[in-house]
């Protein structure tokens, strides 16, 4: 199966997805290191109680370490989140002296990938998720569910990392369709490709799937 098909089919069975702006990018990117290894109903949970403890992101900035991963605590690893969270937003203010990131806007995507990829701890999927939900930028997040499904498609090589998977799945799929291949792979990882009892007898790709 090549991606042309893989994406026909997902819109066919999840419909065609039009961007939509999801959130400024700092919320975005802090939204994003509170979902590392938890659920979205956790993930949504901690943002809100995050916001609600502190109000701004400068306070956040400001705040107590332990203050910041009490306030977490229900999204799980709190207290490595809070360090890297209070971390990202000490160097964006010595860097930018603004916790303002929308002047990625006006950055070529590759340079705005790059310049998130050195804070600390944001790796591809991460900065990746903040140029796209946030900015509309052509970057293609691989979560867990994406990376699975791709590699039972054979779009990727089984041996291929996250990172390798960033730059092969980000260059193949047309830069249009990125916004909803993602989201179509991410629902279809849910509801059917699962890591475990995956439901091939109701896959949508099951006819070109070698895997």
């Amino acid at each position: 199966m090549n991606i042309h098909q893989a994406i026909q089919l997902l819109e066919r069975e999840y419909g065609v997805r039009r961007w939509q702006r999801h959130r400024d990018p700092l919320s975005e990117l802090i939204l994003t290191i509170l979902s590392q290894n938890t659920s979205d109903n956790n993930t949504q949970r901690a943002f809100s109680a995050l916001v609600a403890e502190f109000g701004n992101w400068e306070a956040v900035a400001d705040g107590d370490v332990e203050q910041i991963a009490h306030a977490i605590r229900c999204g799980g690893l709190s207290r490595i989140k809070a360090v890297r969270i209070k971390t990202i937003l000490k160097r964006i203010l010595q860097e930018r002296s603004s916790l303002d990131l929308k002047f990625l806007s006006q950055m070529p995507f590759p340079e705005a990938k790059a310049w998130l990829r050195r804070l600390p701890g944001v790796g591809p999927k991460t900065a990746s998720c903040v140029l796209l939900f946030s900015l509309g930028m052509p970057v293609l997040p691989v979560d867990t569910h994406l990376y699975r499904v791709a590699k039972r498609l054979g779009l990727i090589n089984s041996n291929v990392s996250v990172e390798g998977a960033h730059e092969i799945l980000g260059g193949l799929v047309p830069q249009e369709s990125i916004y909803g291949f993602h989201l179509n792979m991410v629902e279809h990882g849910r509801r059917v490709c699962r890591a475990r009892k995956p439901k091939c007898e109701e896959c949508i790709l099951a006819e070109g799937c070698p895997w």
